[in-house]
């Protein structure tokens, strides 16, 4: 993010710091024995070298106790250094232009030798500049000082990352699968909200793995800013279509509006925040309606919402970089496991319904994504395709999605039943007659809407009808 937790924890714990006391901005020109400076003047307001090349001055005081030390630079610029005249290295290359300028990395360490510093009267000199970031930042300079070398090991903290990103990734795999196999809207968002925070895992851990140039950097706050937004969206259509299928619309376009209204917030660390609260604070809410009207599995739900809640509150650092993905994966892989679950039970009661079903022969057994019916075939109005799939039309009004073909079920269901369209099968006890209309046919049904007839269905059609005596012309 903009301020990186790292740089952030920096700033706060290490010990023996030397830190700058105040920088001044300068006219400064690079000569063979170092840089000369001239009208040095205090800086006002955050470090800003985009679009211009920035001098910055600072006096130090030589750091306490033992061990060498380094300059740290996290910024969207390039970057060089100097310490009581002797160059340090640089980032890239700063330039007063764009076409002079070389895009330096965004973390930069500067080893300090011990020969360097004097006892007193050190001074740090950084010169900067910003041309290729594509983007303005509000805090292009996340943190500059010196501080003890080698930084403390971020093992824990990767492995953290690494093992919630790989876990988030099988989840988005698994739900996929539960999708293909189940057909459910719950498990194709449950599997975009996995790999959206996998792949956002992955873009956390990039500026320790890779050390890309700065203007990378501003590309993957926004894919982070970005990636954060769909979660949140994705976070509430789950909830909400679990415990308030009514509210989700509305909560869906509020949401949409704090996330159009954050572009206009400072920092994307803000931005990031305000649409993560956004999408967790409605989920709860829904959640909470859930548990006010004691729906099952409400109370979990919410109290894992709120613990969320709570943990960002007390640390809004890690809630960016760390918590987002650990939330994730706790809220993600429970749901994960528990669909699992439910996915052997409904084969182990679709297994019993089928045999129960061979010595019900005047019922259909329907495969749905709502587990196995048996519908008797006398209550079966009509079979109208859909895709993949076939829609039972029956008597009391309900239609129910069944996991077959028209072409499985012509063979399958006995001749009180007729094939009258490439989509249609419609149970003879159940019409009324047939018209034409434009040249074309269609049947007359006791309850519903009428059912087309193909042409070279037609005759098959009248010859069924006027054997039941059913022809009204």
């Amino acid at each position: 993010m903009v301020r990186p937790l790292l740089l952030a924890l920096l700033l706060i714990c290490l010990p023996g710091v030397a830190g700058a006391q105040a920088w001044e901005t300068c006219r400064g020109i690079d000569s063979p024995s170092g840089p000369v400076l001239a009208d040095c003047r205090p800086l006002e307001g955050v470090i800003d070298p985009q679009g211009r090349e920035l001098w910055l001055r600072a006096d130090l005081a030589r750091p306490a106790g033992q061990g060498p030390h380094a300059v740290y630079i996290g910024a969207v610029a390039s970057s060089e250094v100097w310490l009581n005249g002797r160059s340090l290295g640089a980032n890239g290359r700063p330039g007063a232009s764009a076409t002079a300028e070389v895009p330096g990395r965004y973390q930069a360490v500067f080893p300090i030798g011990e020969s360097t510093w004097r006892a007193s009267g050190n001074v740090l000199v950084v010169r900067m500049s910003s041309f290729h970031a594509g983007l303005r930042l509000d805090s292009p300079v996340a943190g500059l000082g010196v501080y003890a070398y080698p930084l403390p090991s971020r093992a824990i903290a990767l492995a953290a990352t690494f093992a919630a990103a790989g876990a988030l990734l099988a989840a988005a795999f698994g739900f996929g699968v539960i999708h293909a196999l189940r057909r459910t809207g719950s498990s194709l968002t449950l599997a975009a909200m996995a790999g959206v925070s996998g792949v956002q895992a992955i873009l956390e851990t990039l500026r320790t793995l890779v050390p890309y140039t700065y203007p990378v950097h501003v590309w993957r706050l926004v894919g982070i800013w970005g990636l954060t937004a769909v979660f949140s969206l994705l976070l509430i259509s789950y909830v909400a279509s679990r415990f308030w299928p009514r509210a989700r619309r509305a909560m869906i376009a509020i949401a949409a509006a704090v996330i159009a209204l954050s572009g206009w917030l400072p920092g994307f660390d803000l931005k990031t925040i305000a649409v993560l609260a956004a999408g967790v604070g409605l989920a709860a809410i829904a959640a909470g309606v859930a548990v006010w009207r004691r729906q099952t599995g409400a109370r979990l739900t919410l109290g894992y919402l709120t613990v969320f809640v709570a943990v960002g509150m007390a640390f809004p650092a890690g809630l960016v970089d760390l918590a987002y993905f650990l939330f994730a994966a706790g809220l993600v892989l429970p749901v994960l496991m528990a669909e699992v679950v439910r996915l052997g039970r409904d084969d182990q009661d679709r297994e019993i319904a089928l045999t129960r079903a061979a010595a019900r022969p005047n019922c259909l057994t329907v495969a749905s994504a709502r587990g196995v019916v048996r519908v008797p075939l006398a209550e079966i109005v009509a079979v109208v395709g859909a895709d993949d799939y076939a829609e039972l039309r029956l008597a009391d009004g309900r239609r129910l999605l069944h996991a077959a073909r028209l072409d499985r079920l012509e063979v399958d269901l006995p001749a009180t039943f007729l094939r009258v369209h490439r989509s249609v099968i419609v149970n003879l006890a159940h019409v009324n007659g047939y018209d034409r209309e434009g040249g074309r046919g269609r049947l007359l049904m006791t309850m519903g809407e009428t059912l087309p007839i193909s042409r070279n269905r037609l005759p098959a059609v009248r010859d069924a009808l006027e054997a039941q005596s059913l022809v009204r012309v």
